[in-house]
């Protein structure tokens, strides 16, 4: 085990239970009195009828000698147990960490399948900034647990079905197939949509059409279904344009529209009706979800069919739950999406267990987040304050942003490097910004922050890496070379540095117990902030220090590596100058 607080309570587990007379968690985490701090003796202590520092005292003495991992214990307080890790055993602990492709983080004990619904954009519809959200923390969460071991389906549910496909499909008509399909392909999605709702809300007679043009969509009429493929395809055109720029790892295989469900619609009414579960109220067939109510106290309905035997969104998403259960075999779902829609998922989760399609271990889990906001803590808007921010722009100018500041800080670069290495600092501050908050919190849109090479940024972290590329290359070592050597721990900022590269696997495992990927930006931004401390106090190739500059080579190759590896995790990349 290379996370050396994994390491010590594994060690003074059996002490720790010789004391109890049975299991007991030691409870060791960091301290910043020592490396690490033991507090399961204060637990312990008031079953046993004597006091935390006699217990304390008492699995001191069980554990014996374990002057191979700590170089000093002590008892402090009220019966913490205060740990100091020997340097010998840190460096070691390194040396097994980096020695394999996982830089020490465990695989899963129990490896699930797991859908990740997420992104979700519309049919004829451009991305905007509040896509963002999901379609970053999705692709984090993905990339961290396929990271573990785990079998990760990604679904991206787009708005592909439903009654807009009238007035969408006669536009296109209207306007002809082949010039809608080129005013489509050149991305001006929004502008499609506007003038075909203009048109639906302006004249009775194009309404009409529309409405007629749902049933023949409904009802499987080909010619229309082949106008409704044009619309998608041409849509998913755009979209992969708008992944392929964010860098993530949607692609086509990953699409499952609303319209994917249509076929289990009827059944999930049906199977409703079997289990008693659908009742009538206000002519819509509902299902009364337990334990929800109205501000009047009344229960609250989950409706499934309308009364004009229409279906609802809570139709579909039942029906995703079926799928992904029955056909998918999922065992954890999980659902990235805005806090607005958390109650609506969690009547859909309620019902799905009343239903007995949510079997007992399977999870549905909501991914919730917080909004995009400008300098006026309002909805991020366009330049001109009238719409909301379009992706495909916002992403075009953060890489132009980038290109000015590269040619700033690097003008030797040349023109073919500084526009790589612009798309990667330019979008990986935009995902960094995001995904560095916590994700339940709205957070401001701020380019001079989000790109700036100091602070909790991507920049300050894509050069940390960068950095260390700059020292093998100045002292014309391959980084490969170093990795059989076990570091020499001795300078204050080398055991720091060492420390934190070994919390790697903590800081995985946080992210992925919270689904919270803003735990893995901070580890991030702690691991570069000891590297430059590193860097300042413990000369790596000046002359004078040969003694130590294979041992300090070895610890910036495992710092780069464990940056670079975690900075995948978020999906940004990593350049190896700037």
């Amino acid at each position: 085990m290379a996370d050396p607080f994994i390491s010590v309570a594994e060690r003074l587990a059996p002490a720790f239970a010789a004391v109890a007379g049975s299991a007991c968690d030691p409870v060791v985490r960091p301290s910043d009195r020592a490396d690490a701090q033991a507090n399961g003796a204060l637990a312990l202590a008031k079953s046993l009828g004597i006091s935390p520092r006699e217990v304390a005292q008492k699995v001191l003495e069980a554990a014996g000698d374990v002057s191979d991992i700590l170089s000093s214990t002590e008892i402090a307080g009220p019966g913490f147990i205060n740990l100091v890790f020997s340097n010998s055993f840190i460096a070691q602990q390194l040396f097994e960490a980096t020695s394999g492709s996982r830089l020490g983080v465990r695989a899963s004990a129990r490896p699930e399948t797991v859908v990740v619904d997420y992104s979700a954009p519309n049919v004829a519809k451009e991305m905007h900034v509040g896509h963002l959200r999901s379609t970053v923390i999705g692709d984090a969460i993905v990339r961290v647990l396929e990271f573990v071991g785990n079998t990760v389906l990604r679904e991206n549910h787009i708005g592909d079905w439903g009654t807009p496909f009238g007035m969408l499909i006669e536009h296109l008509i209207d306007m002809g197939e082949q010039n809608a399909a080129h005013e489509l392909s050149v991305g001006d999605l929004d502008g499609f949509y506007k003038e075909a709702r203009r048109k639906f809300e302006g004249s009775d007679e194009f309404k009409d059409r529309a409405r007629h043009r749902v049933v023949l969509l409904q009802g499987g009429d080909e010619d229309t279904l082949r106008l409704w493929r044009t619309l998608v395809s041409e849509s998913t055109q755009y979209f992969n344009r708008v992944y392929t720029q964010l860098d993530v790892l949607l692609t086509d295989d990953d699409l499952m529209g609303e319209s994917a469900y249509n076929h289990l619609l009827v059944p999930v009414v049906e199977r409703l009706q079997k289990q008693g579960l659908l009742v009538e109220s206000d002519g819509a067939e509902v299902v009364f979800a337990d334990g929800f109510t109205n501000r009047e106290n009344e229960p609250l309905p989950l409706i499934i069919r309308k009364g004009d035997g229409g279906y609802n969104y809570a139709t579909t998403d039942l029906a995703c739950v079926i799928d992904r259960v029955e056909r998918l075999k999922a065992t954890s779902m999980l659902y990235v999406v805005g806090a607005p829609q958390a109650q609506h998922l969690q009547m859909v989760e309620a019902v799905a267990r009343q239903a007995g399609w949510l079997p007992e271990g399977s999870t549905m889990n909501h991914i919730s987040f917080g909004s995009v906001l400008g300098s006026d803590r309002k909805m991020l808007k366009s330049r001109s304050g009238g719409e909301t921010v379009k992706l495909a722009a916002l992403l075009d100018e953060a890489v132009e942003r980038a290109e000015v500041a590269v040619t700033e800080k690097n003008p030797e670069m040349s023109s073919a490097d500084r526009s790589d290495v612009a798309r990667m600092i330019g979008i990986g501050a935009v995902k960094y910004s995001d995904l560095s908050t916590d994700r339940v919190k709205d957070y401001i849109f701020d380019w001079d922050r989000m790109l700036s090479f100091e602070g909790n940024t991507a920049p300050y972290l894509q050069y940390a890496h960068a950095r260390i590329c700059s020292i093998f290359r100045r002292a014309g070592v391959e980084r490969s070379s170093v990795r059989s050597v076990v570091p020499h721990i001795g300078e204050p900022q080398e055991r720091e540095l060492a420390l934190r590269v070994l919390r790697f696997d903590s800081a995985v495992w946080e992210t992925i117990d919270t689904l919270s990927p803003h735990k893995l930006c901070t580890y991030l931004f702690e691991l570069a902030t000891d590297f430059t401390a590193f860097y300042e106090h413990c000369p790596v190739l000046k002359t004078g220090h040969e003694d130590t500059r294979e041992s300090r080579l070895a610890l910036c190759d495992a710092t780069a590596r464990v940056m670079e590896q975690g900075l995948a995790l978020l999906g940004i990349r990593s350049p190896e100058q700037m």
